[in-house]
């Protein structure tokens, strides 16, 4: 069973692969380490909200805790 981060970090990677970003410019669009940025994406960390703000910021998305 997929828990939050995991379902989080699929995300981010499945709209940055849409959008053609590499981890690296991602990071550099955040300011975030491409690392942390690889770590989030894999589930292994739990990502706070101004971090996920951030990401949200540099996909052009916005941080939504209603889903449809």
């Amino acid at each position: 069973m997929i828990n939050h981060r995991q379902r989080i970090g699929q995300r981010i990677r499945e709209i940055r692969g849409a959008l053609s970003l590499t981890q690296q410019e991602l990071a550099d669009r955040t300011g975030i380490q491409r690392c942390h940025i690889a770590r989030i994406e894999a589930g292994r960390y739990s990502v706070g909200l101004d971090t996920l703000e951030k990401i949200a910021v540099a996909l052009g998305r916005e941080v939504d805790f209603v889903s449809p």
